[in-house]
Order: C-alpha cells, then structure tokens, then sequence
C-alpha cells in the first residue's frame, strides 16, 4: 500500500464515521460539529486528487458559512430533543436500506476504473500551465452546461417555494400598506382645535 493509499483510507475513514454520526448523534450542536468534521475529510480527499479549488470551496462556503448559520440558528431556537428521540427506530431499516444503495451506486460510479481514462492510474494530472480551476470552468460550461443550468433553475424553484411557504399572512400580524400611506392627506392626520385664550390674572 503506497503513501497515498493510507492518506485516502484514512481521510475516507474519518469521513465515513463522523457521516454516521451526524444521523445518528441525538444532540443537534454535536451533530452540526461532526458534519464540520466531515466536510474538512471530505476536502482533504479532494487534495488528494489534486482539486484544489474544489476542496478550498468545500471548507470556506460549507465550513466557514453555512455550518456556522446553522450552529447559529441551532444554539438561537429551543429544539425539542425529546421529540427528535421519538420514530427513530421506525425509520431505520428505510434508512439503512437507502444509505446502503447510495454507498453501491457511489463506488460503481466512483471506482478506480473512471480515473484516468479508465486504466485506475490514479487521477488524471493536468500540465503545469493550466490550473484545476480553468479544467473544472472549462468542463463545467462546455460538456456540462446543461446539467449546470437544470441544477441552477431547480434551485431557484426551491428557493422561491421556501420563500412562498414561510410568507404566510398571519390576522394577528400587523403591516403597513404603501398605497393608503400615500395617498393620505393632512387633513386626514391633523385637526386645528381653536382654544380661547386664558386671560391674565
């Protein structure tokens, strides 16, 4: 087993536990922590394939962004640990099941036989001139401009539908509307209340 070899087994190791007990962990706080941890494997295997830009991605959006609003909005919202606790055992055997299909169609799909050209050489090394970077734009808005674009529309849907799922009109809500503010007029607003004036004592 050469140098590389236990760096991936290690980092995929590391990965594959800290993933389990993100599901698994009854604490949303340590849950968010060990998908941290996760994240930060996961990028070390990028850097293992050369991906640099992918893996500096990975730790700054997810890492440094998203997992740090969700401790946030975790740590701010008082979670019901109880109710979390109750259906779990329900839910596993589906659970398993469909965490048992991804692990197959990633390893058919991510085998050693799709690098390289197919020869399981390692990944494939690109020349000193040209960064990972430009390869990665250069495929991604050529070969795959329309997976791209599908994946960008599908996630503006589901971002206007969460926008339009949490926009409900509550009657105890008190708004404002602009047009009635508009068109007020002063005299609406303001009365002149004539007061005789006091005389001097």
């Amino acid at each position: 087993m050469t140098f590389q070899s236990a760096v991936f087994y290690f980092f995929s190791i590391i990965m594959l536990g800290s993933a389990a007990m993100v599901v698994t962990i009854r604490n949303p706080v340590k849950a968010a922590l060990f998908l941290v941890l996760t994240f930060v494997s996961a990028a070390s295997l990028w850097m293992l394939v050369q991906a640099e830009f992918l893996a500096i991605v990975l730790v700054l959006v997810y890492v440094g962004a998203v997992m740090v609003l969700f401790l946030f909005v975790v740590m701010m919202i008082d979670v019901n640990l109880a109710a979390l606790r109750q259906g779990f055992a329900d839910y596993l055997p589906l659970g398993g099941l469909v965490a048992i299909l991804m692990v197959v169609e990633i390893a058919l799909s991510v085998g050693p036989a799709q690098f390289a050209g197919g020869k399981g050489h390692g990944p494939f090394v690109l020349p000193a001139h040209v960064s990972n970077t430009r390869a990665l734009g250069q495929i991604l808005y050529t070969v795959y401009v329309y997976p791209f674009e599908i994946a960008a529309v599908i996630l503006l849907v589901a971002i206007i539908a969460a926008i339009a799922l949490t926009m409900r009109r509550r009657p105890d809500t008190k708004y404002q509307d602009p047009a009635q503010q508009v068109n007020v007029q002063a005299r609406d607003r303001m009365r002149l209340v004539k007061m005789p004036a006091e005389p001097k004592g």
